[in-house]
């Protein structure tokens, strides 16, 4: 049977001062209770053996206090350099530094809660019975002035269970995700170690020589032994429907737009029935619900907030975008219980916001969540790629020059004052970035004020009844250098429903970097994307592992080692495009538009984590390349964009020379074939550049002009693995372009 040992902490004084930890860790108990048994060196054995099997238990859960930080004070004390100023204590102020303590405010009626998880057994249940007696005997807990009391309990799971549901804290539990944060927790040897430095300890000043040569030497004893541990208390989450009060329950929808004003609807609406019930925590209410005073001021951490966060409906091509669903995020560390919030919002019924009249939709807790993977909330892997799907509001410095409707002509921008507005807007978003805690760094920020996808709302829509103003608020497209999960919310909005992304699913298939140095006009194509395909097959071995073979689709070739034929392993394409200066590689299922395979969107999740830090290029003779990742405007970019018109960039290599025919009509012929082959219709083909190369055969550039615009990119023919054969279009349906920020 499962048994639980749990011990209680309680401080003598209702704040702790700790050690510079974030939180107060188990290795601090196991340090406290080695303190309070210990008689100078001495440890009874039965105690001694308790301690071992304590070390060997899995780290425990935890609970905390709620905990405010106190005043910074600072304290002086001397270092341990006496020598430096002649062993002379007089002059002890010459080498005083100083220290900075922050105390942590807390309710003192609240313990600190430690719960081990053991098997029940004899010998398992003596150890536990005999550490409850060890913390008895606790008297501090950390620094001499965090003067404490314990006791300890063995439990089972149910009792386990209600202790830790009614917990006036926040709960801990450990985690094998080793990027949250850690805390040491006692392992085998800890208590050796401690009993190594305690003796060390006793010998720090040791006497070197004899008579007037001899000297005294400090050392430091060795730090205990103790293994970190990562610990996530995640937020909870409860997801509600809009339903209609009709007999058989219905969705109900509220518009895109107004998504802040159905925010400060239903937080209106939960204030007002938590003050019912806790009158008393007016002031408490209004700071995590509202996050201001009486007065109007902000008050408290933003990180303590509840946010609500509409849910407009995506996930489908036909999806209208309307919002059926909110989803309500309440911190660990908020000072109000996750039930007591969800209570809050359950049954809430809507009210015109016009007339006050109460409306036909009550939010209703949902049975169905397959709605939240549509916006990563929970989701382990995450994505690198997220839109805005409600804008996200900026500073004022970031806000875009309001032109007078009546002076449209007049006040016009141009190219370089539109450059210069998102520039300061895509600052901003970094900066959006750290206050909403993402430590992640954004490769590529794209601003924008329409709609990323066909069915949203511009900007504007979203100002009305809100206090940010259409110039502050932008549609924004974050690529960040690695996946991360959801729920993202993003803006000086987000506490109001405004700057809710979602995430781009699936694969793009092409990684875009600019070459921001070291590219000359004489660099031969071919030798810096070979250097390119080596590089990503190097840096995909890294992941895969040595002894592992690389895959075709890396590789472009078999197991035997000869070329791979594209239609049985089809493989990446390396291209430099020397227009713009940059370096793209390109999935097989772009080139071929087709829908990747399971298979390929496996080796594109490999490619795409490879990559991640992709920053420099070393090409031998043709140089190094320091590079910067990039997104590509699909709409606008020449390699890319629909046309009916594509002219050669790098030269065609044919596939196979016809013979009795002309090599104009033979590189004619071979390129309307490998537009078949390729998913192209057949286009007529207008040959500007012929030349015969001894081993290569005919090569040669043509202009392809089709009967209906066909979208890039087009690279055919027998090299285009390597960027040969690559088109661009002449006159591109849409040709201004939203440039791409870091």
């Amino acid at each position: 049977m499962t048994r639980h040992l749990l011990i209680k902490i309680h401080l003598h004084e209702p704040r702790y001062h700790g050690m510079g930890e974030w939180r107060p860790s188990p290795a601090r108990l196991f340090q406290a209770l080695v303190a309070g048994v210990a008689r100078g060196a001495i440890i009874d054995d039965e105690s001694a053996s308790a301690l071992e099997w304590l070390e060997k238990l899995k780290a425990p859960i935890i609970g905390l206090p709620w905990m405010r930080s106190g005043r910074r004070f600072t304290q002086f004390g001397p270092d341990n350099d006496i020598d430096s100023v002649d062993r002379d204590p007089r002059r002890a102020d010459e080498i005083r530094s100083s220290k900075i303590i922050e105390p942590k405010h807390l309710n003192r009626e609240v313990p600190f809660l430690y719960a081990w998880t053991f098997e029940e057994s004899d010998g398992c249940t003596r150890n536990a019975q005999t550490i409850c007696s060890l913390a008895d005997r606790l008297y501090q807990f950390g620094r001499g002035v965090d003067m404490a009391w314990a006791d300890g309990l063995v439990l089972d799971s149910d009792r386990l269970g209600a202790t830790l549901s009614n917990y006036a804290g926040v709960i801990y539990r450990p985690t094998d995700d080793a990027s949250g944060r850690t805390l040491a927790c006692p392992k085998l040897g800890s208590l050796d170690s401690l009993k190594v430095r305690y003796a060390a300890t006793r010998r720090r000043l040791r006497t070197v020589g004899v008579g007037k040569k001899a000297k005294q030497l400090f050392s430091q004893p060795p730090k205990p032994r103790f293994v970190q541990v990562a610990y996530d208390s995640p937020a909870s989450w409860h997801l509600y429907d809009l339903l209609r009060t009709t007999p058989e329950p219905t969705f109900g929808s509220w518009p895109l737009a107004e998504a802040s004003g159905l925010v400060v609807l239903l937080r209106d609406l939960a204030v007002d029935r938590l003050r019912d019930a806790f009158p008393d925590r007016t002031s408490k209410i209004e700071r995590v619900l509202v996050g201001r005073k009486a007065d109007g001021r902000d008050n408290g951490p933003t990180a303590l907030r509840i946010r609500i966060i509409p849910l407009p409906s995506i996930g489908s091509h036909y999806a209208d975008r309307q919002i059926r669903r909110v989803l309500v995020e309440v911190p660990a560390d908020c000072p109000f219980r996750a039930d007591d919030i969800h209570w809050a919002f359950s049954g809430l019924e809507l009210v015109d916001r016009d007339t006050g009249e109460i409306v036909d939709i009550v939010l209703t807790p949902a049975t169905e969540t397959s709605m939240l993977k549509h916006y990563a909330v929970g989701d382990r892997v995450g994505s690198r790629v997220w839109r805005s799907v409600t804008p996200l509001a900026l500073p004022e410095s970031a806000s875009r020059r309001r032109i007078d409707p009546a002076n449209l002509a007049a006040e016009i921008k141009n190219g370089s004052e539109r450059a210069e507005e998102q520039g300061r807007a895509a600052a901003a978003v970094v900066q959006a970035l750290r206050h909403a805690a993402i430590d992640m760094r954004a490769d590529v920020i794209r601003m924008q004020r329409e709609p990323f996808e066909a069915k949203g709302e511009r900007v504007e829509m979203f100002a009305k009844g809100t206090r940010f103003a259409k110039e502050r608020l932008w549609h924004v497209e974050i690529t960040f250098s690695e996946p991360i999960a959801g729920p993202l919310v993003l803006g000086d909005g987000r506490f109001l429903g405004l700057g809710v992304m979602a995430p781009m699913r699936g694969h793009s298939g092409i990684l875009s970097f600019v070459i921001e140095e070291g590219l000359i006009k004489t660099a031969q194509s071919t030798e810096i994307t070979r250097a390119l395909r080596r590089a990503v097959m190097t840096r995909v071995q890294d992941i895969l592992g040595s002894r592992t073979k690389l895959p075709a689709f890396f590789s472009g070739h078999e197991g035997d080692g000869l070329a791979a034929k594209t239609e049985r392993y089809p493989h990446l394409t390396f291209v430099l495009d020397k227009d713009v200066s940059r370096l793209l590689v390109v999935a097989p299922h772009v080139v071929d538009r087709r829908v990747p395979t399971r298979e390929e969107a496996r080796h594109l999740t490999i490619l795409e984590r490879a990559m991640a830090d992709f920053h420099e290029l070393r090409a031998g003779a043709a140089g190094r390349f320091l590079l910067r990742p990039t997104s590509i405007n699909m709409d606008a970019d020449r390699l890319f964009a629909q046309s009916r018109i594509w002219e050669s960039v790098t030269p065609y290599h044919v596939t196979r020379h016809l013979k009795r025919i002309g090599a104009a009509e033979a590189l004619s012929f071979d390129l309307r074939a490998e537009c078949r082959r390729r998913g192209l219709p057949e286009p007529q083909v207008f040959s500007t550049e012929l030349l015969g190369v001894r081993g290569v055969g005919l090569v040669g550039r043509a202009q392809l002009t089709f009967q209906v615009a066909v979208m890039g990119p087009i690279l055919l023919g027998k090299n285009r693995h390597l960027g040969g054969g690559l088109f661009k279009c002449k006159f591109p349906l849409h040709t201004w372009q939203m440039p791409s920020v870091l």
